[in-house]
C-alpha cells in the first residue's frame, strides 16, 4: 500500500467486518448516480475520513484535471484529483467508502492499494456502484442489476452470475484483484436514461442506496435524495418536451417497460424504484461497453 497516505492513525480505527464498497467517476457513472451514492453515505454516516490514493501515478491530469482554489484571503492552492477513502459505522454494519476519479495508468497496482486497506481491516466482503446510459424511461422504475460471481453471494442477494466478456472499466479489474485475494465481491448498475445523460439522476442514485442497504442489512440514506426526484422528473419533462421525436421515443420505450411489467406483476406500481430485468439490463451493459471500446 506504499500509494495509500493514511490521514488517522489506524491502530485507532476500530471496525467490524467492515463492507468495503467502492464507486468511482467517469464513464462508469452515468448521472452521476453511483458517485451521487457514496457521497450520501458518506455525508449522513458521519463518515470519518480514512486514506488518500496518492494520484501522481494512476491520473492522467491532462484528462482529469486539479483544480485551483482560493481561500478567503485569496490564497491559491491546487485540489487533486484524489481516490479518498472513509470509515463509517452504520446500523448493522461498519463500512469502508471508496470514492474518486477512475485511474488512467497502472490500474493493477491502483487495486491493490484497495485490495490492502480491505485486507488491513479484515472485510468479508465488496460491492461497486456503477450506471450506465441505456433505452430506459424516466417516468419509471430504475433498473438494477446486480451480478457476482461468487456462489455464496449469489445466493444470499439473489444476484446473476456474471457472464460478460468484452471491454472493461476500472471496476472489472477491481472485482478481479479483490476476487484473486480472496474476497466475495458484488456489483451493482443503475440504468439511466440515455436522452437525459446531462442530468444528475436522484432516481438511478435512490434505487442503488435502496439496494445496496438492503444487501447489506442497513436503512438507507434515501430522505434527501427522494426530494430532488420531482425536480428531476419536471427537467427531463421540459427537456423533451420540444422535441416530438423524442417524445415518441420515450413513450415507446414507456409502453415496452409497461409490458414486461405487465407478464411478471400485474399490481406493479410506476412510481416505484425497485429491481427490474437484469437479462436486459446486462445485456445493455454489454453493447454500452463494446460501443464505448469502438469509439476509442
Amino acid at each position: 500500500m506504499e500509494h495509500v497516505r493514511w490521514l488517522v492513525d489506524i491502530d485507532e480505527i476500530t471496525l467490524t467486518n467492515p463492507v468495503v464498497v467502492a464507486a468511482f467517476t467517469g464513464w462508469n457513472d452515468a448521472g452521476d448516480a453511483a458517485s451521487t451514492a457514496i457521497r450520501t453515505l458518506v455525508e449522513t454516516s458521519g463518515a470519518t475520513a480514512l486514506a488518500e490514493i496518492d494520484p501522481e501515478s494512476f491520473t492522467d491530469f491532462a484528462t482529469v484535471r486539479p483544480h485551483v482554489r482560493l481561500d478567503n484571503e485569496r490564497n491559491r492552492s491546487i485540489v487533486w484529483p484524489t481516490v479518498g477513502v472513509w470509515a463509517a459505522s452504520l446500523p448493522g454494519t461498519d463500512v469502508i467508502l471508496v470514492l474518486g476519479p477512475e485511474p488512467a495508468l497502472r490500474w493493477r497496482t491502483f487495486c491493490e492499494q484497495i485490495t490492502g486497506i480491505a485486507h488491513r481491516f479484515a472485510a468479508p466482503m465488496a460491492f461497486t456502484l456503477g450506471a450506465l446510459l441505456a433505452d430506459v424511461p424516466h417516468t419509471r422504475r430504475t433498473q438494477i442489476i446486480g451480478t457476482a460471481t461468487d456462489a455464496s453471494l449469489i445466493e444470499r442477494f439473489d444476484l446473476e452470475r456474471s457472464r460478460y466478456e468484452g471491454p472493461t472499466g476500472i471496476v472489472g479489474v477491481l472485482h478481479d484483484a479483490l476476487s484473486r485475494s480472496g474476497l466475495p465481491t458484488a456489483s451493482l448498475w443503475a440504468a439511466v436514461p440515455g436522452y437525459a445523460a446531462q442530468l444528475p439522476s436522484p432516481r438511478a442514485t435512490f434505487a442503488l442506496l435502496d439496494r445496496l442497504c438492503s444487501m447489506m442489512g442497513t436503512p438507507a440514506p434515501v430522505a434527501n435524495v427522494a426530494l430532488q426526484i420531482a425536480d428531476y422528473d419536471a427537467k427531463v419533462a421540459a427537456l423533451i418536451a420540444d422535441d416530438d421525436d423524442l417524445v415518441t421515443y420515450v413513450s415507446r420505450l414507456e409502453d415496452m417497460v409497461d409490458e414486461m411489467d405487465d407478464d411478471t406483476d400485474d399490481d406493479f406500481d410506476d412510481t416505484d424504484i425497485a429491481d427490474a430485468d437484469p437479462e436486459q439490463l446486462a445485456d445493455e451493459v454489454e453493447q454500452f461497453l463494446r460501443n464505448r471500446d469502438a469509439e476509442n
